[in-house]
């Protein structure tokens, strides 16, 4: 039998092999075996460097929940990372998180329903990051309730942020992409995408725009090298519920959340880290993720 034990240093790699066979009445015999290679200052890089190294991802949506976790796993692979959201506070509690493992986090607060803003957004992050590799589309909220009880306003706020606000900031990142050669714009949808059901009928409407938006843009500009995924999570714990006006759509939404163990904001920023990790030619079009008790 024999086994191996890895580990490495800073300064070099030592391999430690164990072999052990039987000797007679002696029992058992261990012979070691140390190897010692110095490994080349470019090894040492190589072996500690990110998957993201020298990329420049935007999140937005990122000062909370799933945007918060992908902005954190994005940089944990390497990438700087540019969050955006209207919450200053929390968007500077997420990035002292980044930069408390070395990481680098540009905040920078931003209304991605508005078209002028998000356009400001991506020039300031092009000039002051030198480039823009990565789109997550994160930001986005969920009025759920019946059309006839439903509240106009609220609609409309749903279509400017789930909808438009992404629109806008794919139009902002693709001339930028195109000139790069390189690009990979990430969209996050919903289970909701795919089916309805009662009470969901406007945000479903957004997030089947999401996809169709996502799949269109996908075949405008996949021969300049630029990768589309769509993310549809199911039931995530975050702050979806706490902004849902509408008393008896949140009962029903608590309830489902009740009867089973809820996906977590850093699974979904697992997924995404995923895709936007995979060779340059492979281009995961699309993760659909559900916890497994969701129907």
């Amino acid at each position: 039998m024999v086994i191996c034990l890895k580990y490495i240093t800073t300064e070099e790699i030592r391999l430690w092999f164990w072999c052990s066979a039987e000797a007679g009445s002696d029992g058992l015999q261990l012979q070691e075996i140390e190897f010692n290679h110095q490994v080349s200052e470019n090894y040492q890089e190589e072996m500690m460097a990110g998957k993201l190294d020298a990329k420049v991802a935007i999140i937005t949506g990122a000062s909370s929940g799933i945007g918060a976790a992908t902005a954190i796993a994005l940089a944990e692979e390497g990438a700087q990372v540019a969050i955006t959201a209207r919450r200053i506070e929390r968007l500077n509690e997420v990035a002292q998180k980044i930069e408390a493992v070395g990481g680098k986090a540009l905040p920078i607060v931003t209304d991605i329903s508005d078209e002028t803003q998000v356009n400001s957004l991506v020039r300031h992050v092009h000039t002051t990051l030198g480039r823009i590799d990565i789109l997550v589309n994160n930001a986005g909220m969920a009025a759920l309730g019946t059309i006839e009880d439903g509240n106009p306003a609220e609609w409309r706020r749903q279509f400017d942020l789930n909808v438009l606000g992404l629109l806008y900031a794919t139009h902002a990142v693709v001339p930028i992409f195109k000139a790069q050669g390189v690009g990979h714009v990430v969209n996050l949808s919903s289970v909701a995408g795919r089916i309805t059901r009662a009470g969901m009928g406007v945000y479903s409407a957004t997030k089947w725009g999401v996809n169709a938006i996502s799949e269109a843009l996908r075949l405008e500009v996949h021969k300049h090298n630029i990768r589309v995924t769509i993310i549809e999570p199911g039931l995530v714990a975050t702050e979806f519920v706490d902004n849902i006006s509408d008393p008896v759509a949140k009962q029903a939404l608590e309830a489902r959340f009740k009867a089973l163990t809820p996906l977590q904001p850093e699974d979904i920023a697992r997924a995404i880290a995923y895709a936007v990790t995979q060779p340059p030619h492979v281009n995961v079009n699309e993760i659909l993720i559900r916890p497994t008790q969701q129907e």
